[in-house]
């Protein structure tokens, strides 16, 4: 049987309703059959097929399928279909919603875009919202009946606050849809005042500052923003726009800091004396200060999480947690203690401010482990669906791709398909100096078989790039446990020298993947870096970046300082360090023209083990 589904997946257009799929079996493995319809939302996804099939449903562990999430994807698929009748309604009847909003679903569906036209998925994301914020309270029982039930999945979850999550695949395009919805609140508000359903102050949430400072496009000042670049508003309307205010922050500043530096001698003095507890803690209403006082007085905010599988409160009397072990347990402490302080955060700003709705956007809005809902569950507010299989039917995304030549003749599975299993036992522990304890050299074979076998791959595309005349490179990714195993795998692509007993320059050895190299053939670092590694520890050391990078990159440098002006950071563009332009190189990794634009590689730290 020809892999039709591996050779050609793309059925649909990404600019339309998705009208065929590819039929799954009861594996999640691809029968080669399409069907003549969209994809329902039903949470599983494919794998590769093994040499012998075991009777048992081979299925990515996360995804597999709960009872619940089976009655989610009912709940999801009927609101769908709601949003899809309403959508189908015609130009001259009445759609229930507001002129402005009226009038930027026409611009989006049929404006003639010059560059950037939204995804299908994007604009259903948005309608969703728009659907229940606007025409499901005017409509009949079964149209109210959603929010009801909206209502008492967040009484049960989040009682303090109300979430709506729109699921939309990694690659889709979140980004897009959070600059709709706040031109679609902020249009509104201006028009509406007296309206206590719009708002033109937004509050965006993070995981991490990298994020944090990728999403600043969506600021109406940014030189690149969306509204007007990705013409996402109409013209005449762009000065509206302006009026919102926007504070884009990671979730660790909610963390309330010592307004007092005092050393741990002289608090123990003083208590001692007074029989008192120093009060030198940050109130609620200090932190609301200190990471949103632009948006003090605008009543009815609304909060975006972004990547908001890392925003949940613990099911309460479940402890889960003390049944897990070693590194699973630290994990699922990590987990929930970020967890806490983020929809924490959103609870004050809501004492303190005022929130009305929290749209969750995330490719995998589940619980995580040690949450005491079980691992895997949806969030069950989740409204909308665009799933990674919908993404490569669409031609939106690209098919991901595991090595599945295998040497070791006989396995019943590919050892590559799950290939952390395999090589797990031989990997360092968490710590970016456990890296020491291995030789990026004698990383096990499998590892460094996978790697050549996709490398090959990313060979033939890069030479077909450069012959159609593409002017920036394809982008190989590799996503690793932790910074000890990212900064070995670094270190195996890019090249590195040894380091002698004192500490100096040792031996050099070239990087594995001549494509992805950051040294010429005398051991040298390149000017520019053609392969990047991604953590908390480079990111803040900038230590990727060779000597006379800023010579090299002046232009680059310099425009990137003239964005910063723009956006009002005048001191910042001043004083830009090399950790500001490492970040600036990720975040520009494929543009043209910008700091990261010659990036052939990333190696970057996740939990997609």
């Amino acid at each position: 049987m020809s892999d039709q589904f591996f050779e050609k997946p793309i059925l649909n257009s990404p600019y339309h309703r998705p009208t065929k799929h590819w039929e799954l079996d009861k594996n999640g493995l691809p029968t080669q059959k399409i069907i003549a319809q969209r994809r329902p939302a039903s949470f599983i996804t494919p794998i590769p097929q093994p040499r012998k099939q075991k009777a048992v449903q081979q299925t990515l562990d996360v995804f597999d399928t709960h009872s619940k999430n089976g009655e989610l994807s009912l709940f999801i698929n009927s609101i769908r279909d709601k949003v899809d009748q309403w959508r189908n309604l015609p130009d001259n009847n009445d759609w229930k919603v507001s002129p402005t909003t009226r009038e930027l679903l026409t611009y989006w569906r049929h404006h003639k875009f010059e560059n950037f036209r939204p995804f299908f998925c994007q604009l259903e994301a948005v309608e969703t919202a728009i659907w229940l914020a606007e025409v499901a309270p005017k409509g009949d029982k079964k149209d109210k009946g959603f929010l009801e039930a909206l209502k008492q999945s967040n009484l049960e979850a989040n009682p303090e606050i109300f979430r709506i999550a729109l699921k939309l695949a990694t690659g889709a395009g979140k980004t897009t849809v959070m600059a709709m919805l706040i031109a679609w609140q902020t249009l509104n508000a201006i028009r509406y005042p007296k309206s206590n359903q719009f708002t033109t102050g937004f509050l965006i949430i993070t995981p991490g500052i990298t994020i944090r400072d990728r999403l600043q496009i969506l600021q109406p000042n940014h030189p690149e923003n969306y509204y007007q670049y990705r013409e996402l508003v109409p013209s005449k309307l762009l000065g509206d726009i302006g009026r919102a205010k926007i504070v884009i922050t990671n979730y660790h500043a909610f963390k309330l800091r010592e307004k007092v530096d005092i050393s741990k001698g002289t608090r123990a003095l003083t208590e001692g004396k007074t029989g008192e507890k120093l009060k030198t803690l940050e109130t609620e209403a200090d932190m609301i200060k200190r990471v949103m006082s632009s948006l003090k007085g605008i009543k009815n905010l609304l909060v975006i999480n972004d990547e908001a599988h890392h925003c949940y409160r613990s099911k309460p009397d479940e402890d889960e947690i003390n049944d897990l072990k070693g590194e699973e347990k630290e994990e699922a402490k990590k987990n929930n203690e970020a967890a806490r302080l983020w929809i924490s955060g959103i609870e004050a700003v809501k004492r303190q401010l005022g929130v009305k709705t929290v749209y969750d956007l995330s490719a995998t809005p589940f619980f995580l482990r040690g949450s005491g809902y079980d691992e895997g569950t949806l969030f069950p507010w989740v409204v909308s669906d665009f799933s990674l299989m919908d993404a490569i039917e669409c031609g939106i995304v690209k098919l991901p791709r595991v090595p599945v030549a295998d040497n070791l003749p006989g396995g019943e599975m590919p050892k590559y398909r799950k290939l952390w299993e395999t090589i797990r036992s031989s990997m360092p522990k968490k710590g970016r100096g456990k890296a020491g304890e291995l030789d990026p050299l004698s990383l096990p074979s499998e590892l460094r078989t996978a790697l050549d076998a996709l490398y090959g791959h990313y060979e033939k595309t890069y030479q077909q790039w450069e012959e159609a005349g593409i002017d920036v490179p394809p982008v190989f990714i590799v996503v690793c446990n932790n910074t000890s195993t990212s900064d070995l795998v670094y270190k195996l692509i890019s090249g590195f020298h040894r380091k002698t007993e004192i500490g100096e320059k040792g031996s050099f050895h070239q990087g594995r993947l001549a494509l992805f190299r950051n040294y010429d053939d005398l051991g040298d670092r390149l000017s520019r870096p053609r392969t990047l590694l991604i953590d908390s520890t480079q990111l803040e050391s900038g230590d990727a970046l060779e000597g006379n990078f800023r010579a090299i990159a002046a232009e680059e440098i310099e425009a990137f300082k003239r964005e910063m002006r723009q956006r009002g950071k005048v001191q910042e563009a001043e004083k830009v360090t090399d950790q500001d332009l490492l970040r600036e190189v990720m975040n520009t990794v494929g543009k043209k023209g910008k700091l990261g634009e010659s990036i052939r590689c990333v190696v970057s730290v996740s939990m997609l083990t």
